[in-house]
């Protein structure tokens, strides 16, 4: 693989910036902020036992096991939605080994900014598959307190990989080309591989697996689950 090569720490910066009014998911703060924070690491270790608390109270279901889905989903989301931002709006991959989280929230931010200029082609699909599925999400699937089947999370990874490219494709539409052939790499890539596929030019997507949220009371399902028919 080829050595990355090290980014300016304000550009690294700039690009986090420029992602953060995107939405929630693409906001990685830097620096000192509000708050009491801890290193991801611990509350992967945790299984991020806080937020799985909070959903399992705001749901109103004893199936823990669907709270810790959607957690992993979102937190999976906001990996995928920052590392795809940096890299296909800037060429730059960020560098997430000191991230840190809320005590009591999902936000994410880094100490400081470091990162790395994006390698290309093969390499650059392996560099952010390690970081994302190898480094944080099975780290966090390791954590989890409750039993969740691998290939739901494994789908969650894929379905949260799609939505994060699927909102920077609506703002930010030229970046449709690099946008959908770094995605589509990366859904065939190691553990991503049959987890589901695009469907539409526009990034629609179709997931093999379903992450329970319909079993929550008032719930539904996806507009990318498995589960449903009419999309069949």
């Amino acid at each position: 693989m080829t050595r990355l090569r090290p980014a300016r720490p304000e550009a690294v910066a700039t690009a986090l910036v420029d992602l953060a009014d995107l939405s929630p998911f693409f906001t990685l703060a830097v620096g000192e902020t509000d708050g009491a924070w801890r290193p991801v690491t611990d509350a992967y270790a945790d299984g991020l036992a806080h937020l799985v608390a909070d959903r399992v109270t705001r749901y109103g279901t004893p199936e823990h096991r669907i709270a810790a889905s959607v957690v992993q989903l979102g937190h999976a989301a906001r990996l995928w939605s920052v590392v795809l931002g940096c890299v296909v709006a800037h060429d730059i991959v960020p560098d997430l080994g000191d991230l840190h989280q809320q005590v009591n929230g999902p936000a994410l931010r880094l100490p400081v900014a470091r990162g790395w200029y994006a390698p290309e082609g093969e390499d650059l699909v392996q560099v952010l598959h390690r970081m994302v599925m190898d480094e944080h999400l099975a780290a966090l699937a390791a954590g989890l307190r409750v039993k969740v089947a691998p290939g739901l999370l494994r789908g969650n990874a894929g379905s949260a990989l799609a939505e994060a490219a699927r909102t920077l494709l609506r703002a930010r539409p030229a970046l449709r080309g690099p946008l959908t052939h770094l995605a589509g790499r990366l859904l065939d890539s190691a553990a991503l591989r049959g987890t589901g596929e695009f469907t539409g030019p526009d990034l629609t997507f179709r997931r093999r697996s379903c992450c329970l949220y319909y079993r929550v009371p008032g719930g539904e399902k996806c507009g990318d689950c498995s589960l449903d028919r009419s999309r069949r």
